[in-house]
């Protein structure tokens, strides 16, 4: 099961550096490491919708609605990152992200959103794997003194980004644009031909 130990020592292992027990032993590798680690994290899971990092709520109104345009303003969950989805599927909302806030129409918002995942036993591998690229991308100079070291590894977690976004993304079911009813309705004689 992955730690934010384990991920941080990988990352030294894929630059030939020694590992770490802890983010608090006091070494230059762990100081870098636990500097780097959560905003790296929250990047990382900010770029992708990864599954491993997504919630459902719904989400009550302020008691004070915003000043014009929209009847409501919803205050984002505490580990919001990212939006994937703001209303019931087939019925999005329209709505504005502002602040700490989302402001749309209704008295309840219904909201799928990447949060952040602080239980790495939980993630994805290639999610762990993606972490360990990118934390070895941005210690390779602090601990290599090379930027060769730096470019390798930056375009290792580039490709390997590439596969992990594809593999993530198939373990959901292709998305439908529009009424299927419609399309159907519209062109399903031509399908028949």
């Amino acid at each position: 099961m992955a730690t934010k130990v384990s991920i941080c020592s990988n990352a030294l292992l894929m630059l030939g550096g020694q590992t770490i027990n802890s983010l608090d032993e006091g070494t230059d590798r762990a100081r870098l490491a636990s500097n780097l680690y959560d905003s790296t994290r929250d990047d990382l899971l900010r770029s992708h919708p990864w599954n491993c990092a997504i919630k459902r709520v719904i989400l009550a109104p302020e008691t004070t609605p915003p000043a014009f345009d929209y009847g409501s303003q919803f205050l984002l969950p505490g580990d919001w990152l990212r939006n994937v989805s703001v209303g019931p599927r087939g019925y999005e909302v329209d709505f504005k992200l502002e602040g700490q806030m989302i402001l749309a129409d209704g008295d309840s918002l219904s909201l799928r959103y990447v949060f952040r995942n602080a239980n790495e036993g939980t993630w994805d591998t290639l999610l762990v794997t993606a972490m360990e690229l990118k934390l070895a991308s941005l210690m390779a100079y602090g601990i290599t003194q090379s930027g060769t070291m730096a470019d390798l590894m930056h375009g290792k977690f580039k490709d390997h980004m590439k596969a992990a976004r594809a593999v993530d993304g198939q373990d959901e079911p292709p998305q439908t644009f529009g009424d299927e009813r419609l399309l159907n309705a519209r062109f399903g004689s031509v399908r028949g031909r």
